[in-house]
């Protein structure tokens, strides 16, 4: 929403941000639940019918096969999702209420993790690549530094720094439908990442090349390499 006023207040210029079509408003706000349910209806029985507080056997084969999680925390400063990803079935099972997760290298920001120690709630979105089904789990999260449970999560000789501990409160599959409409896996449409801004790109022009550039987009992939784990 503040994009849009932000357009207008620039008359549609130098923003990149379409200004919005004659006629169409944006005061047809919805404000209660009782509104919402009224234009949605009810749920059905199978969208109810999967949501169980526990991981079963069909649940379980989907967190084994994802190799990509989306992790949504909250906190004080609002809220955040950030992408996880590491082999097939890197987020290991512990038991039915209990999933452990390492926390791979990154940039040390730690958004997820401050937000993990002030406020436990967690959503993870679990993505398997050829799949159109993707699973939801809701719940609380705690981080653990056990040395042997950083062990077990070594990758070429390397330990996470700590490992995410998930208590399930909700699981259920998300249908298919939003990675049918959007044909995700298909190669035909797949964007060349050459029609994008590089990161070194965007850094160079957010920082007025403070830093970034062709230097980073040129050292990046050894440097990914080499820090991977």
């Amino acid at each position: 929403m503040d994009d849009v006023w932000r357009a207008l207040a620039c008359g549609g210029k130098k923003t990149g941000i379409s200004i919005l079509s004659p006629g169409i408003s944006l005061v047809s706000i919805i404000t209660t639940v009782e509104e919402l349910q009224a234009l949605y209806g009810q749920p059905g029985e199978t969208s109810l019918a999967k949501e169980i507080d526990y991981i079963s056997p069909e649940y379980r084969a989907y967190i084994e096969a994802s190799p990509f999680v989306a992790l949504a925390t909250a906190g004080p400063e609002g809220l955040d999702c950030s992408p996880r990803g590491d082999r097939a079935g890197f987020v290991h099972i512990h038991d039915a209420r209990t999933l452990l997760m390492p926390d791979r290298r990154g940039n040390n920001r730690v958004d997820s993790l401050c937000n993990i120690v002030r406020d436990p709630r967690v959503g993870l979105l679990f993505v398997v690549p050829g799949s159109g089904n993707t699973l939801r789990v809701n719940g609380s999260a705690r981080l653990d530094t056990d040395a042997a449970l950083l062990d077990s999560f070594k990758m070429e000789g390397k330990a996470p720094r700590s490992v995410i501990v998930v208590t399930v409160d909700r699981v259920y599959f998300q249908c298919a439908r939003a990675i049918v409409r959007a044909d995700l896996w298909n190669p035909a449409l797949h964007i060349d990442p050459k029609s994008l801004p590089t990161a070194g790109q965007i850094l160079a022009a957010l920082s007025d090349n403070r830093v970034g550039g062709e230097t980073y987009d040129r050292e990046w992939p050894e440097r990914a390499q080499t820090t991977m784990w």
